[in-house]
């Protein structure tokens, strides 16, 4: 094996890290929700979720078309955004997307519905390999959240100034 190794990764992890934090510069706050302290009603479900304090990161975001909607309460606009955050920078930050969590982008909250983590560093997990040497090459890059437009004030969460 010759390619591959966590050198070659550190690397290619370092040029992204700059290309996503110098030159693309797209941040948002991620908020992790607490688990422990939301309450959830008998079918699992939450009405009042409590949430972290946010952690800002850069990553690249995919925007969706803005899509109009007629309900019993009026129109409203919604819209579908990936977001993806490498995957050493949220380990740095000690956050693991999951769904439910909420991310600001814009004054606009996103609500995650899905995390895609099938990204590796030369097509190698290093967590399922057959090889005895397997373990050390390859690596996880990155994380993708799909995510759908929701209301702040759907959630609770306010912006302090």
């Amino acid at each position: 094996m010759i390619f591959g190794s966590g050198r070659d990764f550190n690397t290619i992890l370092g040029i992204n890290r700059e290309l996503i934090s110098d030159v693309i510069e797209q941040e948002v706050l991620y908020y992790k929700i607490s688990l422990e302290n939301s309450k959830s009603n008998i079918y699992g479900e939450s009405v009042n979720k409590v949430f972290y304090q946010p952690v800002k990161l850069n990553c690249l975001v995919e925007r969706g078309e803005q899509q109009a909607g007629i309900d019993d309460f009026g129109p409203d606009l919604n819209r579908y955004n990936n977001f993806r955050f490498l995957k050493e920078d949220l380990k740095n930050v000690e956050t693991y997307p999951q769904v439910g969590d909420i991310i600001l982008w814009f004054e606009d909250y996103y609500e995650v519905d899905n995390v895609i983590e099938n990204q590796h560093f030369l097509g190698k997990n290093p967590e399922y390999t057959f090889t005895e040497y397997g373990d050390k090459y390859g690596a996880s890059i990155s994380m993708i959240c799909q995510c759908h437009q929701t209301r702040g004030d759907k959630l609770g969460i306010t912006q302090q100034r």
